[in-house]
């Protein structure tokens, strides 16, 4: 490992030790913020599957519901209908903290029609309602998967960066002000010992 290119004098030394002791304790908050941010982490991806598997589960049988409604119910009449919302949503956009990442956090505002639904009754079949009732109900999940899978990756990339720096520190920073200080140790020590000598050859010449 490559020393410092700095002088072996005392003052030195002491800023070396100095930096050091910052640098080992960085290195361990650091390494304990990666391993909290890595056990969080670790639940959202378990919470992001389920998610997802619930989502990708739902949506598939809306589909297939939606299908089965175009199937028994005038064309005309069926992309009317399903045009129009059945609730109006509004979101409440904002962020939240995780580990110092601050991540998206969004909440449904949800105000629904007075009926339940966009259109009369008389106008289309019970598979309709049906079908629109389930895409109404899976809206949350999939704002929440969207938002859970966000997290996650910027999570994932807080995670990435942070284990470059405590990298940095474990194999770069702190071996290399070790080996600095060892050498300035090593050269006071050189330079006292030439001073004894120097003082005991004055003295015998004396």
């Amino acid at each position: 490992m490559s020393r410092l290119n700095v002088n072996p004098t005392r003052m030195e030394l002491k800023k070396l030790k100095a930096r050091l002791s910052t640098a080992v304790r960085g290195h361990k908050l650091l390494k304990d913020k990666s391993d909290e941010m890595v056990r969080r982490f670790s639940i959202l991806i378990k919470e992001n599957k389920r998610l997802r598997e619930e989502v990708e589960e739902e949506l598939s049988k809306t589909l297939k519901q939606f299908s089965i409604a175009r199937s028994v119910t005038p064309a005309y009449r069926a992309e009317a209908a399903f045009a129009m919302p059945s609730v109006e949503v509004k979101a409440a956009c904002d962020v939240e903290s995780v580990m110092g990442v601050e991540v998206p956090k969004i909440d449904l505002i949800e105000e629904k029609h007075a009926d339940g639904l966009p259109y009369a009754y008389s106008e289309i079949t019970s598979e309709a309602d049906y079908s629109v009732a389930q895409a109404t109900e899976l809206l949350p999940k999939m704002v929440q998967l969207a938002k859970t899978e966000k997290t996650v990756r910027m999570l994932a990339d807080e995670i990435e960066r942070n284990k470059r720096r405590v990298n940095a520190l474990e194999y770069v920073m702190i071996p290399q002000l070790e080996e600095t200080i060892k050498y300035i140790k090593s050269k006071l020590d050189e330079n006292e010992r030439a001073a004894v000598i120097r003082m005991m050859k004055v003295k015998n010449k004396g």
